[in-house]
Formats: C-alpha cells, sequence, structure tokens
C-alpha cells in the first residue's frame, strides 16, 4: 500500500504534458486568435485597397452620378447637344476628372481633355445619357435628381408641355392667391414650379380634409392650360393610334395623364405618369355615360401605348442618346490590387511577425498564470497525502491572488478543524475513561474485598453511570444535530411558564450554591412559540445550569423573555463598556463550552437586547452576575470539550458539550444562540426563536 501511495504522488507530482496544460491551452488560443486576426487583417486590407482603387478608377459614384445628372438635364431641355462644351468642361473642373460625350457610333460630342491629341476613350462607356431611358441607378444616387417616372422618362422632359411665359404668369398669379388663402386659414403652403413651368401648392404636415374644408378654391390654377390641353390631345392620338393597332378602343388623357374615370394626385416634384387606373384616388368624372371597366390587361396595354406616345412625342424635343466616359485626365486606369509574389512574401512576413510576437507574449503571460497555480497544486497535494498544510504566497489582487488567498484560508480552516477532531477524540476518550476507571476501580476493590457493595458503595457506582450516560446522551445529541435527524415535536408553547418550570427544576442546586434564581416576562404580551418543550427545556436548562456553576455565592442568575421588538435585557450596557459578543456571523469552530458566551461559525448570536431581533420574534436570556469571560476566548466558547479554564474537570466545568447543544437545538428550532460579556461583570446567554406565522 506505501508503495502504491508513493507511485500516486509521483504521477500528482508529475508535468502535465503540454497538450494537456493550461500553458499549453493558453499558447493554441492565442496562436489560434493571432492567426485569425492577422488573416482577417489581411482579408480586410484585400478588400479595402481593391475598393479604394476601384473607387479611385471611377473616382466617386456620387459625383459621377452628380455629372450624369446634369447632363441629363440638358438633354431633356435641349433638342440637341449643342452648346454643351462649355457644362462639360465646368463638371470636369469641378470633379477634376475627364468628361467626354460622343453618339452611340462614338462621334465626338464634347471632350474636356485638354491634349492636343485626346487619349482614346475606354471601350466601355460610363452610362448612356438618354432622357427618354434614365439610367434608374445613377438617377437615383444623384444629389441633385428629379427621379424618374414610372416609364423611365426624366421629368424635366417636358416637350409640348412647357408653358408659355403668359400662361405662367397667369398661373403663377392664381397659385400665390390660393396659397394665401391657405395661409389664411391656418395650413402652412408655398408655391413649387414644376419642369413645365406648371406651379403647384405644396403643404406641409397638413390633411388633404382640412384643405376640402376651407373656402379655397383652385380648380382655376388645376385647369389645363391652352398649350397643355393641345400637347395632351396630340399624347392622346399617339396612344389611341397605338392601342386600335391592337385591337383596343382609345381611352380620354387627363391632364395628369391617367385614364379611366377616376383622378390621381399629381406626385409631388415630378411630371405626372402614367398610373393603372386600380392605384387612383377616386373622383366622378364628369360624363353622363357609364363608366368602362379596365382589367389589370387593359391598364398595361394602355400604360405601354402611353409611354410609347410619350416618347415619341418628345423624341423631337430632347437630346439624341450619347455616351458618357468619366475617367482620369490622362486616359490611364489604375491598375486593380496585384497579390503578386512580393506582396505575398511582406503579408506572410507580417503576419509570422505578429504570431511570434503574439506567442512570446503568450508565454510570458501564461508562466506568471501558471506559476502560482502550480504552487497551490503542490501545497493541496502535500494537504491530501496528510503532510503539514503550509500557505502559498499571495501577491497582487488579481482572481489567481484572491484564489490564493481563499485556499490559505481553507487550509488554516482545516488546520483548525484537524486540531479540534484530535483534540475532540482525546476530550471523548478522557471523559469516557474517568468514568470507567473509577467503575472498575470500585468494582475491583469489592472483588478483592476491600469495599463493601453498600448502599453507598452502590451510589457512587450509580452516580459515574450517570454521569457516563449523560456524556454519551450529548454526544449522541450532537450527532443527530450535525446529521440533521434530530426528531423534534413542536407544540404551541408559553416561554413564561417554560422558564417557570426550569427555574423550578434548577431551585435546589441555586440554594446549594447560595445563588439568587428569579425568572422575568411579559408572557401576556409574548406569542407562543411553536417549539419541541423537552429539548426547549433542555436548551434552556444547560444554560441555567452553566449559569449557576459561574455564578459565586451571594449572585444572581436571571431568566427572562421578551419580543424582538422590545428592549432587551442588561447585555446592552456592558457592550458598551468593552464587552465582548459574537454575531450570527461571528467566528469560531462548531461545538459548544461548558464555560461562558460565545459561538461557532454556525451557531448565531446577538449582543444588546431585542432590537438586533426581527419583530415577531422571541428571545430568551439567561443573564449572570458571574465572573465573564474574557474578550479573546468568547468566540471559542461554543466549541466541542473547549474550556475557557484549562484546569476545569468534568466535575467542576461540566462535560464540554452543554452550550454546543444549546446551539444546535436553537439552529434546530429555526433561531440562533449566542452570547454577550464583560468579563468580572457577568454574561448574557440568548436564544432566538422565530415567531408564530402571520395569518393571511
Amino acid at each position: 500500500m506505501h508503495k502504491g501511495r508513493e507511485a500516486g504522488r509521483a504521477r500528482s507530482r508529475s508535468r502535465v504534458p503540454l497538450r494537456r496544460s493550461l500553458l499549453g491551452r493558453l499558447l493554441g488560443v492565442s496562436a489560434l486568435v493571432a492567426a485569425c486576426s492577422v488573416a482577417a487583417t489581411a482579408w480586410l486590407a484585400v478588400q479595402t485597397t481593391s475598393g479604394a482603387i476601384r473607387q479611385e478608377q471611377g473616382r466617386n459614384l456620387t459625383a459621377d452620378a452628380r455629372i450624369y445628372d446634369t447632363l441629363l438635364g440638358y438633354a431633356a431641355r435641349n433638342p440637341t447637344w449643342n452648346g454643351v462644351d462649355a457644362t462639360v468642361r465646368k463638371l470636369a473642373e469641378e470633379s477634376g476628372r475627364r468628361i467626354a460625350l460622343t453618339t452611340q457610333s462614338r462621334q465626338p460630342l464634347a471632350d474636356s481633355a485638354t491634349a492636343e491629341v485626346p487619349p482614346p476613350l475606354p471601350p466601355q462607356a460610363s452610362a448612356v445619357v438618354d432622357p427618354l431611358s434614365v439610367d434608374a441607378v445613377l438617377a437615383a444616387r444623384s444629389t441633385e435628381g428629379q427621379g424618374t417616372a414610372a416609364d423611365r422618362i426624366d421629368p424635366r422632359a417636358v416637350g409640348p408641355f412647357l408653358l408659355p411665359a403668359a400662361e405662367r404668369t397667369e398661373l403663377r398669379q392664381l397659385a400665390e392667391r390660393h396659397a394665401i388663402c391657405l395661409n389664411r386659414s391656418g395650413i402652412a403652403a408655398d408655391v413649387v414650379v414644376g419642369p413645365s413651368g406648371r406651379p403647384r401648392i405644396q403643404m406641409v404636415g397638413s390633411a388633404p380634409e382640412r384643405v376640402l374644408s376651407t373656402k379655397c378654391e383652385s380648380f382655376d390654377l388645376d385647369a389645363p392650360t391652352r398649350t397643355e390641353r393641345k400637347a395632351l390631345d396630340a399624347l392622346n392620338g399617339l396612344a389611341d393610334a397605338c392601342l386600335k393597332r391592337q385591337g383596343r378602343e382609345g381611352v380620354r388623357l387627363d391632364q395628369n395623364l391617367f385614364w379611366g374615370e377616376d383622378i390621381a394626385v399629381t406626385r409631388p416634384g415630378q411630371l405626372p405618369y402614367p398610373v393603372p387606373s386600380d392605384a387612383r384616388a377616386a373622383r366622378p368624372a364628369p360624363v353622363a355615360e357609364a363608366p368602362r371597366e379596365f382589367t389589370g390587361e387593359d391598364d398595361r396595354a394602355i400604360a405601354s401605348c402611353v409611354g410609347t406616345a410619350r416618347s415619341e412625342q418628345l423624341g423631337s424635343y430632347v437630346a439624341s442618346p450619347a455616351l458618357l466616359f468619366i475617367g482620369d485626365e490622362g486616359g490611364a486606369t489604375v491598375p486593380g490590387f496585384d497579390l503578386s509574389p512580393a506582396n505575398t512574401a511582406k503579408i506572410a512576413g507580417a503576419a509570422a511577425l505578429v504570431l511570434a510576437l503574439t506567442v512570446g507574449a503568450s508565454v510570458l503571460a501564461g508562466a506568471r498564470l501558471v506559476r502560482p497555480l502550480h504552487a497551490l497544486t503542490g501545497a493541496a497535494q502535500r494537504m491530501r497525502d496528510g503532510e503539514e498544510s503550509a500557505s502559498v504566497p499571495v501577491s497582487g489582487d488579481d482572481e489567481i491572488a484572491r484564489l490564493a488567498a481563499a485556499f490559505n484560508d481553507m487550509s488554516a480552516h482545516r488546520a483548525r478543524l484537524e486540531e479540534q477532531r484530535r483534540a475532540m477524540v482525546s476530550d471523548v476518550a478522557h471523559e469516557l475513561r474517568t468514568p470507567l476507571s473509577n467503575i472498575r476501580g470500585w468494582l475491583e476493590a469489592a472483588q478483592d474485598g476491600l469495599a463493601d457493595p453498600d448502599p453507598a458503595f452502590v451510589s457512587s457506582l450509580l452516580e459515574e453511570a450517570v454521569q457516563l450516560q449523560h456524556i454519551i446522551d450529548d454526544l449522541q445529541d450532537l450527532a443527530a444535530a450535525d446529521a440533521g435527524v434530530l426528531r423534534l415535536h413542536p407544540e404551541p408553547v408559553r416561554v413564561g411558564e417554560l422558564l417557570g418550570q426550569v427555574a423550578a427544576a434548577h431551585q435546589a442546586r441555586a440554594d446549594t450554591a447560595e445563588v439568587t434564581l428569579r425568572v422575568e416576562t411579559a408572557d401576556g404580551r409574548l406569542p407562543e412559540v411553536a417549539a419541541d418543550p423537552v429539548r426547549l427545556r433542555q436548551a434552556v436548562g444547560n444554560l441555567v445550569s452553566n449559569a449557576v456553576r459561574h455564578t459565586p455565592a451571594g449572585g444572581t442568575v436571571t431568566l427572562r423573555a421578551y419580543g424582538g421588538g422590545a428592549a432587551g435585557g442588561g447585555a446592552g450596557p456592558r457592550s458598551e463598556s468593552g464587552s465582548g459578543s459574537v454575531s450570527p456571523t461571528g467566528h469560531g469552530s462548531e461545538g459548544g463550552s461548558g464555560s461562558r458566551g460565545g459561538n461557532g461559525s454556525e451557531g448565531g448570536s446577538v449582543s444588546g437586547g431585542g432590537s438586533g431581533f426581527p419583530p415577531g420574534d422571541v428571545v430568551i436570556e439567561v443573564a449572570d452576575t458571574g465572573t465573564g469571560i474574557p474578550a479573546e476566548d468568547l468566540p471559542y466558547v461554543f466549541d466541542r470539550f473547549w474550556r475557557a479554564e484549562k484546569s476545569r474537570s468534568r466535575r467542576t466545568g461540566g462535560s464540554g458539550l452543554g452550550l454546543a447543544i444549546v446551539r444546535k437545538l436553537a439552529e434546530a428550532h429555526g433561531g440562533t444562540a449566542g452570547a454577550d460579556s464583560t468579563e468580572g461583570e457577568g454574561s448574557v446567554f440568548s436564544i432566538r426563536l422565530p415567531g408564530p406565522a402571520p395569518t393571511p
């Protein structure tokens, strides 16, 4: 067995393999994190660089969209590209880019290049500038664009719908009068002029029903002008011709280019565009005949024909499609990111350097982390092998230092428990040996004829047997309490009556010791407690017996009880004058004592009166005017077989288990036991019991 134990020690003290050690895992995690970081950084650098170069090739998509939108507006307002050179050069100067326009057959229209021989244009154009077929992506990114209609016709291409100056002035006056009327009615309104020159009323945060409730009529403003009616008739004829070619009936378009019997509200900031009949706001048409029903297929065919008619009508009013080229002034293009072997080697070298630094830092940090853990492991193994426990050094205030401090506390506590265990075994053996030795001695004397078995002889043997039985019963009670199997039979108990019974049981002993024993209760104001009366009398009796034993002749032992919210007994003044006390969270080993006051780690105590207890609890106190307990001994008096006066024997100082039993019985009832003492003045022992549960 000894060899097996030595082999176990050798295995436990051997080095943990690196792959299973904390240091190895820390290195692995650090290396993995470093590799992932390097890879992510390299990928991010490649992506960022490539994106930056692509952005450099196109300079800026938003700026390109602005260039596109400006040229698109020029094409929508002019039938040819004549005179666009000034616009192109201005845009090139603002953006620092080369801008070129060509026909679809690549015939130059305008070029901002300053060289006598312009560099060749790239094979692919940046965009096609066509007001009748707008690039939706570029138009959406433009900061100055007007948006696009559903048929992709630029809203600035108005063609024959462009109002002459006279009609503009007349409509402007009507719009301003209408806006003034709305403003007077409390509706914020302003006049906005569209691409065709037609003004419209723009309202801010007003519901349509508010406008209808005013007397501000806008029928004259909404009515089409002569120019618009003429253009609308021409557009209607082109659309009807398209529908007739498909075998469909013609439609009548209104000013907003809607068909059918409903009229929708014009979209703000845009020229109206064809909208299916099922998407328009209802308004009755001023016709007598029955409304015509349109199916979804009819709406799609009409919308297609209206779009075709608009393109045909506007074709002569807008510039022809042109190719737009946006690039560098010199015509050169910036090459993309080329991950060449040299670049690859640089990235790999940087990654290796970062990885090496990470591993090095991890080794240093891991060594500092593992060193105290090794010390803790060695100390724990020495404790397991039964060697004398030794504390580990504590440095710093980090988690490892706190773990080492907790280990040191645990080691010291274990050493105290081991010492108490050994002392308890020795004390138990001593306490049992004394009565047994006496019994054996008397019996051997009787056997040898040296003593007569008279009544005095039998009484002496009985007394020793009773003492032995008392020790065994106390040990059995403590063992049951420690195991949690101590049986209680709770019933309603009147504390005052119970204290009177205990005092009566100990009155003879008190009279023999010339000690006054008295009871002070307010039983009429005390609630009944649910307790085992036998066990509670045992606990209080232990306290009274202990108090009588340590009170000199002429002294007083007082039993009192009061509620948790009331003022307590005399412990409070002694505490203020330098008394020692142990709180419910006090320290000390488990157990009890035959001497005075204190508590262990499992017990609870209260110094002073009842103010420290929750309202509704009941406090039982046993106060004496004895010698008191030194403050340094107070934390240990509840330890089993512990005596403040080492010279006391079982006959003069009790068995050393009485207070331990008091504490265990109090805890079994859900309460606590404690003590308060002033050396030379006396001590107060208390038992707190929970009061009855409040009735709902």
